[in-house]
Parts: C-alpha cells; sequence; structure tokens
C-alpha cells in the first residue's frame, strides 16, 4: 500500500471526524437499461468473494468509529440473501457503530423484498428503507426495464411498515412517452402509501448505458422539455399539497424525515465509503474506488486497494464544491457561516455570476442564506456549473 493511498483511509484529525459511512453493495438481478452504477448482474457466485474483500477493505480501519449515518446502497444490497445480508451487516457492525438516535439506510428493490430479508435489515439496526420504486405505471416500468409490477411494489411497501417506520420511495418522471396523467397518477399513489420521504428524479441518458445508444439510434425519444418540466412542477405542487416538504432539489420529506446521511454530502463533510466504485471524502482528498467490480475484488482479497482516482482538493476547490452541493438544499448556503469555514466570501468565487443570477431571478439572498428561487430551480445544472468554473478551468465535481 504507497503512502497516497494508506492516506485516503487515514481518520481526519479531531474537529472534523466522519459522521458518516457508504457501503456499496454492486449486485443486482437485472441492469436497468438507464442505469450507469457501479453493478454487476446475474455474478452472485462472485459474492462470498465480495463479502471478503469488503471485510479486508473495512480492516484499514483502526479501530470501531461512531457514526451518525450509515447507508448501503448499489446495486441492490437487498439482492443478497438472507444469510449474506447477516454478514454484510456484521462485518459492517465490527468497525462503525450507529449513534443513539443514528439513521441506518438500506436500499432495496420490491423484487425479492421478502420478510426475511426484511427481519434481517431490522434485527441489526436498520430503521431506514429506500425502495427503489421508480413508478406505478405499468407501461413505464416495463420502459425503465424494471422487474417488479405496481402491485408489488405496493405490496412491499405496505409490508414494510410492520419492520421499519422511515419509508423513502425512489420515482423517476420524463420516461419516453410518459404522459404527465401517468406521472400525476404515481404520485397521487404515493402520497396515498404515506411513505416518510419521496425522490423524484428526471431521467437522464447517461453516456455507457443502453438508453444512451438507443436514444441516438432513434428507439428511444427523451420527453420535450417543457413536458418534463411540467411534471417537476406537478411533482412540487402535488407532494407539497401531501404534506411533503421540498427540502432539495430531487427530494421531499415529511417533517422530521430528511435523509440525514444526504445532508453530510451537500454540507460538504467528510465521510467514509467502501465498496467497488465507492467515493470517500477525507482530509481534503476525493477518492474513488475502481468501478471494475471483479478488479477491486481481486486487490482486495490481496489487502491491495484499486482505486479509480485520487483528487487532493485545494481550499479554493473545496469551497466551490460547497457552493455547488449546498445550493441543492431548499434553504441554501449561510453566506456568513461559508466565509468563516473556507476563509472567503462566496460571492470573491464568481462574482460576475454571483451577480448575474441575482438579477436574473435564479438566486436570492434571503435571511443571510443564499439559495435558488423556485424558477431557478428548473436551470440549477446550469447554476452549479458556473460556480464551478474559473479562468476557464473547471474545478471538480461531487458525487
Amino acid at each position: 500500500m504507497t503512502a497516497s493511498e494508506t492516506d485516503i483511509y487515514r481518520q481526519p484529525h479531531s474537529g472534523s471526524l466522519p459522521r458518516a459511512v457508504y457501503i456499496h453493495v454492486p449486485f443486482c438481478r437485472h441492469r436497468c437499461g438507464y442505469c450507469d452504477f457501479t453493478l454487476v448482474a446475474r455474478r452472485d457466485e462472485l459474492i462470498p468473494r465480495y463479502l471478503q474483500a469488503l471485510s479486508n477493505e473495512l480492516s484499514t480501519l483502526s479501530s470501531v468509529y461512531d457514526v451518525e449515518t450509515i447507508y448501503i446502497g448499489g446495486g441492490t444490497p437487498t439482492h443478497l440473501s438472507a444469510v449474506q445480508l447477516t454478514e454484510l451487516l456484521q462485518r459492517i457492525g465490527e468497525h462503525f457503530r450507529l449513534t443513539a438516535g443514528g439513521e441506518f439506510t438500506v436500499e432495496a428493490n420490491p423484487d425479492g423484498l421478502d420478510d426475511d430479508r426484511l427481519a434481517v435489515l431490522v434485527r441489526h439496526g436498520v430503521n431506514r428503507l429506500s425502495l427503489g420504486v421508480q413508478s406505478f405505471d405499468e407501461k413505464v416500468l416495463q420502459t425503465l426495464e424494471r422487474e417488479h409490477s405496481r402491485e408489488q411494489a405496493i405490496d412491499v411497501i405496505r409490508r414494510a411498515r410492520s419492520f421499519v417506520s422511515n419509508l423513502s420511495v425512489d420515482l423517476i418522471f420524463g420516461v419516453p412517452d410518459q404522459s404527465i396523467g401517468s406521472w400525476e397518477e404515481t404520485l397521487k399513489l404515493v402520497a396515498d402509501l404515506a411513505p416518510e420521504h419521496v425522490s423524484a428524479y428526471g431521467l437522464t441518458f447517461e453516456k455507457g448505458t443502453t438508453f444512451y445508444g438507443r436514444r441516438h439510434r432513434g428507439q428511444l425519444v427523451p420527453v420535450p422539455d417543457e413536458i418534463e418540466r411540467a411534471m417537476y412542477q406537478t411533482a412540487m405542487t402535488l407532494l407539497g399539497a401531501s404534506g411533503f416538504e421540498h427540502y432539495e432539489i430531487s427530494n421531499f420529506a415529511k417533517p422530521g424525515f430528511e435523509s440525514r446521511h444526504n445532508h453530510v454530502y451537500w454540507a460538504a463533510d467528510h465521510y467514509f465509503a467502501f465498496g467497488p466504485g465507492a467515493a470517500r471524502y477525507l482530509n481534503g482528498v476525493r477518492s474513488t474506488n475502481s468501478r471494475n467490480v471483479r478488479r477491486w475484488i481481486d486487490g482486495w482479497l490481496r489487502h491491495q486497494p484499486v482505486l479509480q482516482e485520487i483528487d487532493v482538493l485545494s481550499d479554493e476547490t473545496m469551497a466551490r464544491e460547497a457552493v455547488f452541493v449546498g445550493l441543492r438544499r431548499n434553504r441554501g448556503i449561510d453566506l456568513q457561516k461559508f466565509e468563516q469555514r473556507f476563509r472567503r466570501s462566496l460571492k470573491s468565487l464568481a462574482p460576475r455570476v454571483f451577480d448575474q443570477y441575482l438579477k436574473s431571478g435564479m438566486l436570492e439572498v434571503s435571511a443571510g442564506q443564499l439559495r435558488l428561487t423556485d424558477e431557478g430551480r428548473f436551470v440549477a445544472d446550469s447554476v452549479f456549473v458556473d460556480f464551478l468554473w474559473t479562468s476557464g478551468r473547471f474545478c471538480g465535481e461531487t458525487t
């Protein structure tokens, strides 16, 4: 292990200790056409080797750490059997201890999520479930290549209620041939099912996915921008009327149920991360594990880190990234705290951009907080990128 590789696992100095950990489980039954996450489908024979490799990577930690949030994502963590899930959670528990009142989230898909797996999760302290439902419209589910049905999704949400009291449901809008009416029905049904949290994402066609290729061959036609915008507005309106607070660009929560783990990212705080493709932020260094699952497994079975990239962030880059992630939250960025933390004013990073977006009404300052306006949320990506560029040079981006 080289010095730089050792440093990425070193605990930050007192005062900036990580309070969150992310674990990536790369296994799925099927890779959906829009998915560009690190995963392998129908390679369950790799799971035992993955569990050992993960244990080896976790063993780089020098002690047991108390954290406020644990998040297991994928992939589909609940694709593992109940026995394998037990082993995974035991290994994590050997290195991380959830503080009292902490948040422990596991991602799951409706298909295959039986009561045995749910019982294992709860027995090991999981108290929040994030369900990848995406839609309650059978036609949309088919387009998205999801393997569950509308009724399976409804059944899982209702069954999960007897196991955890904090449920989050992921939804996707802007799917080819999806109508506003279909999207409204999905939103109304999710509101009736009353999870504590809803994430609503616009479909993207990421390079390297099958959807990307199908789009360029004319087999998938994205919905027009004005329809996607109307769908986003519909989500804000209907979910807001159902008691959900729109607290981040893509996220809505009942009072007291915002994702505490994601707030760590949006606050640009330090966090641990383990598993193939996982990105961590420690000691001002952002590092990402190899996205090649087999390469990551083979390396860690030999106790050798397999990194895709290491980026030592300058003070300026850390400040710019804090703007990038902080503006995602509807409450925005506290300008005084930002200046105290980074020893520079936010405006000084991009004076022209700052003034331009205030003048155009995309940004506003209220009670010392810089935030996107309702109109600004529709062009959020442009605002973020403009704050990340300086002197023609891109300063990096977060996951």
